[in-house]
C-alpha cells in the first residue's frame, strides 16, 4: 500500500501505518507473538488461508505447539482482533479523554480506527464481524476500554448521558459504513458478518467499566431505522451544498 495515489495525493494515515517489519524468528514462542504474525499471514494471504498448521509453519512449530498459548481457531479469531485494535493504545496521535474539546478527542479517535483498517485492510472485517465482549458493544470500537473512554469523555464535555449514547451509535455507524467500504476497495472480503442471537456471548462482569453498566440498558436499545433515516438525510443535505458549490 502507497501513501500517495496517482494524483500525488498524499494519505496521512497511510503514511503512518507504513514500514513494519515482520517479527524475528528468533523470539520466543508467546501468544502475542502467534497473534502478530496471524494478523502479517492475513495481510499477506487473506483469512480463508489462515490455518493453525499454516500458522504454525510460518513460527516454525508444528501446529500443536500453537494450542498451548491459542486454545483454537475462535480464541485465536477473538486473538487476532484484541490484537488489531490493540494497536491503537500505541498510536501517539490517538488520546484517551479530551484535551482540547471533544471534536478533537472524536477526530483523533476517527483516525485512529482508520489507520488500523488500513494498515490492515483484509484483515479489518473481523473487526466488525467478531462478537464483541457484550452483543451490545458495536464494532468498530470493540472493546469496553474505549467505548468507557469514549462515552465518559463525552460526558465530562458536558454531554448528556442520552446525548453520549446517541453519539456512540453515530460515531460507529459512520465508521463502520466507511471503513468497510474502503477496506473492500482494498481486496477486503466483506460478505456475511457473524450474527449474535441477543444476550450471546454478553460479558458478565463490568465492574471495571461503570459508565457502560449504567449506560448498558440505553446501549441495547435498538434505533437502527431512526439512525438510517437521519444518517440518509445528513447525506442529502451534504449532498444538496455539494449541487450549490458546483453550481
Amino acid at each position: 500500500m502507497s501513501a500517495g495515489d496517482s494524483d500525488g495525493v498524499v494519505d496521512a494515515d497511510v503514511a503512518v501505518i507504513e514500514g513494519g517489519t515482520l517479527p524475528s524468528a528468533r523470539v520466543p514462542l508467546d501468544r502475542e507473538r502467534i497473534l502478530t504474525t496471524a494478523v502479517q499471514f492475513i495481510d499477506e494471504h487473506g483469512l480463508l488461508d489462515l490455518t493453525m498448521r499454516r500458522l504454525g509453519a510460518v513460527l516454525g512449530v508444528e501446529a500443536m505447539s500453537l494450542y498451548r498459548y491459542v486454545p483454537g481457531r475462535e480464541e485465536l479469531l477473538d486473538g487476532i482482533v484484541d490484537t488489531i485494535v490493540g494497536e491503537m493504545y500505541d498510536d501517539e496521535n490517538v488520546i484517551e479523554a479530551p484535551q482540547d474539546g471533544w471534536p478533537d478527542f472524536l477526530q483523533r479517535l476517527a483516525h485512529g480506527v482508520r489507520r488500523i483498517a488500513l494498515a490492515h485492510p483484509v484483515a479489518f472485517p473481523l473487526v466488525a464481524s467478531r462478537p464483541p465482549e457484550a452483543p451490545w458493544l458495536r464494532p468498530p470500537l470493540r472493546n469496553l476500554h474505549w467505548v468507557e473512554s469514549f462515552l465518559t469523555g463525552l460526558i465530562d464535555e458536558g454531554f448528556s448521558d442520552k446525548a453520549a449514547v446517541a453519539a456512540y451509535r453515530a460515531f460507529t455507524s459512520f465508521l463502520l459504513g466507511h471503513l468497510l467500504l474502503e477496506v473492500s476497495s482494498l481486496g477486503a472480503d466483506v460478505g456475511p458478518l457473524d450474527v449474535l442471537e441477543s444476550g450471546e456471548n454478553e460479558s458478565e462482569d463490568l465492574a471495571d467499566y461503570p459508565v457502560v453498566k449504567r449506560l448498558s440498558g440505553a446501549l441495547a436499545e435498538d434505533h437502527s431505522a431512526v439512525e438510517f433515516e437521519e444518517s440518509l438525510e445528513s447525506l442529502l443535505d451534504r449532498i444538496a451544498l455539494l449541487r450549490q458549490t458546483a453550481d
